[in-house]
Order: structure tokens, then sequence, then C-alpha cells
């Protein structure tokens, strides 16, 4: 039983194939640059060129495929329908679809396909962080539009309830919000990463406009980036209330923000 996981070099995307690899599965890797992702994934997995923004061209990478892993991202919510289609007439009996932060085409086509499908909705990544690399190096500093509460979730905590919703049963048809333990302030995080490298990082609260300005910087369209700091501006309950779900599933304690700026602080 081989499964096709989308995405595979992205934070959640690998991190969904470390685990497959882990629990002894066959795992296919669909990635634009396969030399590139022999450096960022596990042995093991095999490796297949190809985007699943063009699903025509897939016929191959879904060959023998029984369960497949989306990750929706630019472009995705355009051609999902497509991908689910194809997926679904090669043989995959299993779905789990990564959400683009809302219920659009490609997570409804998956809801809609006639097989096992699980829809993962984390609210706001931990990996999140790896955005103030570059001004914590040159400045110390952090600077965000808002500093409210978020339980932030840890990216293989993704991938694990990811791969458990591919090769368990009891998960069909099942949509979770995914969560980290704690609700942190973005000026906590800053706290607990200056603590990690052992040097005063500052915090700066900087406007709305400025913030789109910057998403759109570095290529985030308009419409994108207003979407992004407007979520930002008024989260949802779920996105600020740890609800336990990632536990339940995995039967262990999710991972929290001190691991993963443990995990993480050398690239700080």
């Amino acid at each position: 039983m081989t499964i096709l996981v989308t995405g595979a070099t992205g934070n959640t995307g690998r991190q969904v194939v470390a685990e497959l690899l882990r629990r002894g599965r066959a795992v296919r890797a669909l990635t634009r640059d396969p030399q590139r992702a022999a450096n960022l994934l596990p042995a093991g997995v095999e490796l297949v060129a190809g985007t699943h923004t063009e699903p025509g061209t897939l016929d191959a990478a879904l060959d023998g495929v029984t369960g497949l892993h989306i990750t929706v991202t630019a472009g995705v919510a355009e051609t999902g329908p497509e991908l689910v289609r194809r997926a679904v007439s090669a043989g995959v009996e299993r779905i789990t679809i990564l959400w683009g932060g809302y219920v659009g085409a490609a997570e409804t086509a998956v809801a809609d396909s006639g097989v096992a499908w699980t829809r993962l909705e984390p609210q706001e990544f931990m990996s999140n962080a790896l955005t103030w690399v570059d001004s914590i190096r040159a400045e110390a500093v952090v600077r965000e539009p808002f500093d409210f509460p978020s339980a932030i979730v840890h990216e293989a905590d993704i991938g694990a309830v990811a791969a458990t919703a591919l090769i368990e049963d009891g998960h069909a048809g099942r949509a979770y919000n995914l969560n980290g333990p704690q609700a942190l302030t973005t000026s906590e995080r800053v706290a607990m990463v200056a603590d990690a490298l052992d040097r005063d990082l500052a915090f700066e609260q900087i406007g709305n406009e400025q913030a789109i300005e910057r998403l759109q910087q570095k290529g985030v369209s308009r419409a994108d980036a207003e979407y992004v700091v407007g979520w930002y501006a008024d989260p949802p309950e779920s996105a600020r209330t740890p609800d336990g779900t990632v536990e339940r599933i995995l039967g262990r304690p999710a991972r929290t923000f001190a691991e993963w700026v443990t995990e993480h602080k050398d690239r700080f």
C-alpha cells in the first residue's frame, strides 16, 4: 500500500512523509525538484517529479497509490477537484487534506469524493516563527501587527495526525481542528526564543497596512495579504483555545512551543 504525499518538502508535508516512514509505510513524495527533495526528505521515500497544480500530469505518480495527502497551497484551490477525481479513478481509498484556512473547492471535492477522507484544520503553525529569522539575526527584533494569544501547533503533530488518519480506522469523515497545548501571545513567543538564544530580543507592533505591504513584497497578492492580516486581527476561538484534539488522536501530549524552539534555535 503506497501513500502519495503532495507538498512533500513543505513544513508539514515533510513531517507527513517522515511519520509514515517511521510507521513502516511505503511513501511516494511528489515534488517539483526531486534532486533538492533528496536533501530534505528521509531516506526510503520514493521521489516523483510533478506538481499537484497540474493533475493531468500525475497518472504515473498515482499508479498503485491507495492513500493520498493533499496540502492546499496556491493553485490547489482551483485544481483540487481534478486532482481528487483522478486520484479516486486511480484507486485511492483514503485522502487527508490540509486545508487552506477555509473550506474551499479542494476541501469540498475531498468531502464529496466517495472515499474515506479526513480534513486537517490547523489554525496557526509554530513554524510561522521562522519568518522572524532575518530580523532577529540582523536587528534582534520581531515586528508583527498583533499580540493576541494563539494556541499554535507543532508541524510534526500535524504530520502525525495526517499519518494516523491515513493508516488507522476511525477518522473517516472527520474534520479536526488542530492546535497546541498553550495559548501564547506573539511577545511571549519572542521571549521564549530570546531565552533559548540567551540574548535580548525586542517585539515591535506595526500597523495593519505595513504588515500587508510586507507580505506583498514577498509575492503575496493584496487580497491574500489582507485576509491573513485580517485573521490575525480577529482570530477565531478555535485558534485561541487549546482543545486537546492532538492528544486524543495521538495518545500523547501535543508538542510545546518550547520544544519547537529547542529544535530550531540554530536557525535563528
